[in-house]
C-alpha cells in the first residue's frame, strides 16, 4: 500500500507541474491587455506602461512563471489587478459556497444513483428496470440551464418554495442550506443518471462472473450475493465516476451559480475573464485542477483500499 500511495503521489506531483505550465501560457496568450482595459481606450501609452510595471507584466513570461508558481507553493495566490484584493482572501470568501454545493449536490445524486442503480441490475429486464433506464435517459439529455429555469419559475416563482436566487450566507445555516438546494438539485439529477447507468452497467457484468455462481452455489441468496460480493467488485467504475463528477460539480457549475446568482468560484472565473484579471483566473483554475487532481489521487487510494489486487500489482 505504501508503495501504491508513493506512485501515486509521484504522478500527482507531475500532473501539477504539468497543469501550472498549461494553464500559465494558455492565459497568457489571450489577446487583450489588462492594463489597458483597466486604464480605457483614451490612456496614454507612458500611463499604460506604468500600470504594466506596476502589475509586473513587464517582465518575461518565464519569469513571471516562476513568481507566479513560487506564490503558490508559499500559499501567496497574488493580488488581483482589478480590486486590488489578495485573490487568496477573494478564494475564502467564495470557496464556501461552491465547496457546499459541490458536495451538496454529490451526496443527492448517490443518494438517488445507487438504489435505482441496484434496482435497475436486480431486475433486469423487467419494467422497473424499463422505467429506470428511461428516465436516467431522460436526465442525461435535458439541459442543466433549461432544467435550473424551468424549476426556478416553478418551485421558486409560482410556488415560494425555494428562493430564486442568491446566498444569505452562513450565519444561518438553514438559510443558506436552502438557498443551495435546488442548485444542488438541478446539478445532482443529471449526474444521478449517469451514475445509475453505471452503477447497473457495472453490476450486471459482476453479476455474470464466475465467483456470482459459486457463492449462489454455497447457498447465498440473491440478495446476500449482491450486497456481500457484487457491490463491493462492482464499485471501481463507479467510484471512477464519482471521482469525476465531484470535480465537475466543484469546477463545472460556471452556468448554474450565475442563474442562481450565487456568490462562488465559477461565476468568479467568468468576472474574471471578461475583466481580464489574468492573476485571478490563473490561480483559481490552478486551485481547482489541485483539487480535482486531488480527487482523482484519492480515489486511486479509495481503488486500492477496495481491490486488494491493485496492491499486490504495485
Amino acid at each position: 500500500m505504501l508503495i501504491f500511495t508513493l506512485k501515486r503521489l509521484a504522478s500527482l506531483g507531475l500532473s501539477l507541474i504539468a497543469a501550472s505550465v498549461a494553464i500559465f501560457f494558455v492565459v497568457e496568450i489571450i489577446p487583450g491587455d489588462p492594463a489597458r482595459l483597466m486604464l480605457g481606450i483614451n490612456a496614454t501609452q507612458d500611463a499604460v506602461d506604468a500600470l504594466r510595471s506596476q502589475m509586473g507584466l513587464d517582465q518575461g513570461l518565464l519569469a513571471r512563471y516562476w513568481l507566479w508558481v513560487s506564490g503558490l507553493v508559499r500559499g501567496d495566490f497574488g493580488v488581483s489587478y482589478t480590486y486590488h484584493v489578495p485573490v487568496a482572501e477573494m478564494v475564502q470568501g467564495r470557496v464556501w459556497v461552491s465547496l457546499p454545493l459541490a458536495l451538496y449536490a454529490l451526496l443527492l445524486s448517490t443518494a438517488i444513483a445507487f438504489p435505482i442503480g441496484i434496482l435497475a441490475a436486480a431486475k433486469r429486464g423487467s419494467w422497473a428496470d424499463w422505467l429506470v433506464m428511461g428516465g436516467t435517459q431522460l436526465g442525461v439529455a435535458i439541459p442543466n440551464f433549461w432544467f435550473a429555469m424551468l424549476m426556478v419559475s416553478i418551485l421558486a416563482i409560482k410556488y415560494g418554495l425555494f428562493s430564486a436566487g442568491g446566498f444569505p450566507g452562513w450565519e444561518d445555516p438553514l438559510a443558506a442550506m436552502k438557498a443551495l438546494t435546488l442548485p444542488a438539485v438541478v446539478l445532482a439529477l443529471p449526474q444521478a443518471s449517469i451514475l445509475a447507468r453505471v452503477m447497473r452497467s457495472s453490476l450486471l457484468d459482476t453479476l455474470s462472473e464466475d465467483f456470482m455462481r459459486t457463492a449462489r452455489a454455497k447457498g447465498r441468496s440473491a440478495r446476500g450475493a449482491m450486497v456481500h460480493h457484487a457491490l463491493r467488485n462492482a464499485m471501481i467504475p463507479v467510484l471512477t465516476i464519482i471521482g469525476l463528477q465531484f470535480s465537475f460539480l466543484l469546477a463545472g457549475a460556471i452556468i448554474i451559480e450565475k442563474i442562481f446568482f450565487l456568490p462562488g468560484l465559477g461565476s468568479m472565473i467568468f468576472t474574471a475573464i471578461t475583466q481580464r484579471d489574468l492573476i485571478v483566473v490563473e490561480s483559481v483554475v490552478m486551485l481547482l485542477v489541485f483539487a480535482v487532481i486531488l480527487v482523482t489521487f484519492l480515489v486511486d487510494i479509495t481503488y486500492a483500499m477496495v481491490d486488494p489486487r491493485l496492491r499486490r500489482r504495485a
